[in-house]
């Protein structure tokens, strides 16, 4: 794993995703999307077949249809995969992982893995991605984070516990059998409802494993901070920053 990066043990890293095997309205509602300038980056233009590994509800896997004529999501969840047919009834979907994804040998132009890649034992995502991925064919990675260089989100993110997964200082290690990585950080927003920013706390890890009791002690100290602190109305709409880091790599 490259340093920076999250340091989580593999019955424990899953222990804490299987949060996301259910709840996935929630999660196609409030997760914010990802911008165009980092799309643009990282899918190449001419590339035929796509894989999204991770997919969850189709967040990214909307962009990849936009640029490709062949799709295919993959996801350990059914229930995160069932919005995603709904949403995107055209794409093939498969129930599988990063490091087991159950496609064919060089059966993809571009690998995507979108806001998923803390929950990979990235030695075996990258393995797997490269003998999914035909030669010459790129290595995406891309994920959404709180700017938390802004003083109120960062206290948000704290209160949410949706702090950095990964240090601005990560840099992935992707084997061998790629080249080496290349980066890009691009700044956004995202505007949600102040009404939703429960929601979006609601559909992280850490409320998702958490006791009834600790799950209300969340609400109440983001109710305070929206609504006494910051002296939010119910009905105000929030611009959220955001920064979403990109990486891609080539198969060789």
């Amino acid at each position: 794993m490259g340093v920076g990066g999250p340091r989580l043990a593999e019955h424990r890293r899953r222990e804490l995703a299987r949060g996301y095997l259910q709840e996935s309205d929630r999660y196609e509602r409030v997760r914010p999307g990802y911008p165009q300038d980092s799309v643009d980056w990282l899918i190449p233009a001419g590339a035929l077949r796509a894989a999204d590994v991770g997919a969850g509800t189709g967040k990214f896997t909307r962009e990849l249809i936009r640029r490709c004529p062949e799709v295919t999501a993959v996801d350990p969840s059914l229930d995160m995969l069932a919005v995603l047919g709904q949403q995107l009834p055209r794409v093939a979907r498969v129930q599988g992982t990063a490091e087991a994804s159950g496609l064919a040998t060089a059966s993809a132009d571009v690998l995507t893995i979108a806001q998923a890649w803390h929950w990979c034992d990235p030695a075996a995502a990258s393995q797997e991605a490269a003998r999914v991925l035909a030669p010459g064919g790129r290595f995406a990675l891309v994920w959404n984070q709180l700017d938390v260089s802004v003083a109120w989100i960062h206290r948000l993110s704290r209160i949410m516990h949706a702090g950095d997964v990964f240090r601005p200082s990560y840099r992935p290690m992707l084997g061998p059998r790629f080249s080496e990585p290349e980066s890009r950080v691009v700044p956004w927003t995202q505007v949600l409802p102040v009404s939703d920013i429960v929601e979006l706390a609601r559909s992280r890890t850490y409320y998702q494993n958490a006791s009834a009791g600790v799950r209300a002690k969340v609400e109440n100290n983001l109710s305070w901070y929206l609504h006494d602190h910051l002296g939010h109305q119910p009905d105000a709409v929030l611009e959220l920053p955001y920064l979403t880091y990109c990486w891609r790599a080539g198969r060789l």
